[in-house]
């Protein structure tokens, strides 16, 4: 389940922060995390870094000094300086080994998925970085209804990701099933209870969001994998913004299939490769439709027919991106060497900092949380709404001042990242934010461009 630790309530701003502990029978509440002592002052946040059990991990990545505070690791995560190097004798090894480097590149999707399971409870053997996140999550979504035959109901989110909706809406059209969209809360995100009036005996699949994209909401994804085998069905879990952040336990919760991509904040790069889970017992009965060579039992042999290769690896397709997975594993190493536990505390405690100061600094102006108020319920980021939320996030930019990220119709959100964020920009990036909405400029609206 992703879950969040224990939480005592906050001190700062307790409207919008405060929240219950979590039940004694969570996963999470063996997780001990404190979000009460939030600092106070700027000097306060500078002591926090100073004795940040992760600070050291800060200079694994390249930040640059002296620019805007990055607020968007949600959307892209910070290059690590390792990834430079490791790509570099790759290209070295391509050079002098040619065609031979396979002998030693041939096992990077399940070396690096193995590294993936590290963070989200899956044991080896259950996760294997390939493709992206759309296209995995087609083959598991299109695995699962085929394996409920005589079931013709898919229920999703209609506050999901887009991607979501739009593999959920072609899979169903292709497999003539009908699509059960539940219109959950577009803050509190979806709920158990959301669930429970969506499911019957017809539904093959559940998919859902473990952090909903938008406000940070987080699913108790325990509960509604119960709630989904109890009605028959199977679920599948998107955790692009969950996996790296917080306590994710796949095995645990039983869930059954699970995506994510590797560009957030897994810190593989733009466009880096995805990866998917599948649960050991069901990795032998589930058929994957791109049937491919890499996927195949013995791919070598060119056999005229397909026979899927044994375990998790039948869920690759082509030819595995090195170059993707090597710079994929430099970013996931610092997460997996600082541990899930650690994250998560640090990533509690920023989101917390930024929403007391948003609390002070940026609702006398207007601004509104776009999150849950209760501390629990968020994730890694934090989101702010106002009318000219566009503008403000472009006016942030060209003052070199924070890189927001912005979401329609007016959301700004907020993302630090736990392993190489401080609290003093955290404490610093609201200020600058409140310069911007307190600005006459804000107004007057900036123009959008497509992006092509």
């Amino acid at each position: 389940m992703v879950v969040l630790g224990a939480q005592e309530r906050l001190r700062a701003a307790p409207s919008l922060l405060a929240g219950p502990r979590l039940p004694a029978h969570s996963p999470g509440a063996r997780m001990s995390v404190v979000t009460s002592q939030l600092p106070s002052t700027r000097q306060e946040a500078a002591e926090l870094d100073s004795a940040d059990p992760l600070s050291r991990y800060r200079e694994e990545f390249i930040s640059g000094a002296g620019g805007p505070i990055y607020l968007d690791g949600n959307s892209l995560g910070r290059q690590p300086r390792a990834t430079r190097r490791s790509l570099g004798r790759l290209l070295d090894e391509w050079a002098s080994n040619l065609v031979r480097g396979w002998d030693s590149w041939a096992d990077l999707p399940t070396d690096v998925g193995d590294q993936v399971g590290e963070l989200v409870g899956a044991a080896r053997g259950e996760v294997v970085a390939c493709d992206s996140t759309t296209l995995n999550l087609y083959k598991l979504a299109a695995a699962a209804v085929g394996a409920k035959s005589g079931r013709n109901e898919v229920v999703g989110d209609v506050n999901d990701f887009p991607t979501v909706r739009y593999v959920l809406q072609a899979v169903t059209a292709e497999h003539g099933l009908h699509l059960v969209p539940v219109a959950s809360d577009p803050v509190d995100g979806f709920g158990a209870a959301d669930l429970a009036g969506a499911l019957t005996g017809a539904t093959a699949l559940v998919c859902l969001s473990g952090v909903n994209y938008r406000s940070g909401a987080v699913a108790d994804m325990k509960m509604m994998t119960q709630l989904a085998h109890r009605a028959g069905a199977l679920t599948l879990w998107d955790l692009s913004h969950a996996a790296g952040v917080l306590p994710v336990e796949l095995d645990a919760t039983g869930a059954d299939l699970a995506v994510g991509c590797g560009y957030k904040y897994l810190n593989g790069g733009p466009g880096a490769p995805a990866w998917l889970y599948v649960r050991a017992d069901l990795q032998q009965s589930l058929c994957q439709p791109v049937w491919g060579w890499w996927g195949q039992r013995d791919q070598f042999e060119m056999g005229a027919d397909y026979e899927p290769a044994p375990g998790v690896r039948r869920f690759l397709t082509g030819t595995p991106d090195v170059l993707g997975l090597t710079a994929l594993a430099e970013g996931i190493a610092p997460l997996v060497a600082a541990g899930v536990p650690a994250l998560w505390a640090k990533t509690q405690r920023l989101v917390a900092i930024l929403a007391a100061r948003a609390q002070e600094l940026l609702a006398p102006l207007g601004v509104q949380l776009a999150s849950p108020r209760r501390a629990e319920q968020r994730g890694g980021h934090l989101a702010l709404s106002h009318r000219d939320a566009w503008t403000a996030s472009q006016l942030l930019i060209d003052r070199g001042l924070v890189v927001a990220d912005f979401r329609e119709p007016d959301v700004i959100r907020l993302a630090p990242v736990a392993i190489y964020t401080s609290y003093l920009e955290t404490w610093d990036a609201v200020e600058r934010i409140a310069s911007v909405f307190g600005d006459r400029a804000v107004r007057t609206p900036w123009p959008k461009k497509r992006v092509t």
